[in-house]
């Protein structure tokens, strides 16, 4: 992980043969460790976390299909499915343009600009640039805070990305209905205690609820995520799946949680 200044100058020379893509100073570059593929994040902004991991494991996503990621930060979760061998082209959708920026360099940097495409747009323009109907597959890691139940965070980077303010659940899902195909699928990780209002938002907008699985800390603990599919237009019929358990009891991670990091033994 490059993070010292040292460190960053010899990124810039390691990086010359491919069109000087610039980590600047307040920036690292952290190795996946998943087929080479690297990302540009902050080092005091918002990065990502383990549920982009886990949300990247549980999507499904064909050969074939354009996925759509509302959203995407610095590109995280398009690397992650690429990395998976999930999907063919990849949209990513950030409102913030410093974000936005992030993830067009990290995209370039990883060679993949044939493959995704990075609008810098809140949803409303991102609808009138992408046709109705065009996408199989969206991935979405939605802001968890609804305003005035979570405390705000001074960083408007980790505000915006954490706390749901100018685009609501049904604002995503509005724009969700209108950009998947016929029985197109979203996939969501969203707080296992608002996993009824994420339901509930999802139905309203024609998008049903048909397979989740509940992540929990360890067995002890009560769950904190909820990872879940709807399908567009589907006939209501809920699947739950096998708890996802992230620690054992003498704290290391569980088997799946290494194999979801491909961890090796």
């Amino acid at each position: 992980m490059i993070g010292m200044r040292g460190d960053y100058l010899s990124a810039i020379l390691f990086l010359s043969d491919m069109n000087e893509i610039e980590i600047r100073e307040d920036e690292t570059l952290e190795d996946l460790q998943l087929r080479g593929l690297r990302l540009i994040q902050k080092k005091n902004g918002f990065r990502f976390g383990m549920d982009s991991v886990l949300l990247a494991d549980f999507a499904q996503a064909k050969s074939g299909d354009t996925v759509a990621d509302f959203g995407c930060g610095t590109g995280i979760l398009p690397l992650l499915m690429i990395g998976r061998d999930k999907g063919k082209q990849y949209i990513g959708v950030e409102i913030q343009e410093a974000m936005a920026e992030m993830a067009q360099r990290t995209i370039a940097l990883n060679g993949l600009k044939d493959r995704v495409k990075i609008i810098h747009a809140d949803l409303a323009q991102a609808e009138a640039q992408l046709p109705p109907c065009s996408v199989e597959v969206i991935v979405c890691n939605p802001p968890y805070g609804m305003p005035g139940q979570v405390l705000r965070n001074q960083a408007e980077t980790i505000a915006t990305a954490r706390h749901q303010e100018r685009h609501t659940l049904s604002t995503f899902f509005h724009a969700a209905f209108r950009l998947l195909k016929g029985k197109g699928r979203i996939f969501l990780v969203y707080p296992a205690a608002q996993m009824f209002s994420l339901m509930t938002e999802l139905k309203k907008e024609r998008l049903e609820p048909k397979r989740f699985r509940l992540v929990y800390p360890n067995l002890r603990q009560g769950a904190n995520l909820v990872l879940l599919e709807a399908v567009k237009d589907a006939k209501p019929r809920l699947h739950p799946m096998p708890p996802l358990i992230i620690y054992e009891e003498n704290g290391i991670l569980t088997k799946e949680l290494k194999s979801i990091y491909h961890m090796e033994e």
